[in-house]
């Protein structure tokens, strides 16, 4: 799997995405990650494959946390 890291909520709710090195965007739920995880090739990831993948790395709060 690809190193992933979502970085800690912004002013906005908004928490930056980094897959393999690349930022792929802002999310503002665990269903935008996964939304950036099929767009990198892993197709048929979903909310619940974000929520137990003990590889994503979690900055500044785990998936429950979307606020600043």
């Amino acid at each position: 799997m690809p190193p992933v890291i979502v970085y800690p909520p912004d002013e906005d709710g908004g928490r930056r995405v980094r897959i393999d090195g690349t930022l792929s965007g802002r999310a503002f739920s665990v269903r935008d990650v996964a939304a950036f995880m099929q767009e990198a090739g892993l197709q048929g990831f979903d909310e619940m494959d974000v929520v137990r993948a003990d590889w994503i790395t979690w900055r500044g709060g785990g998936p429950d946390v979307w606020s600043h």
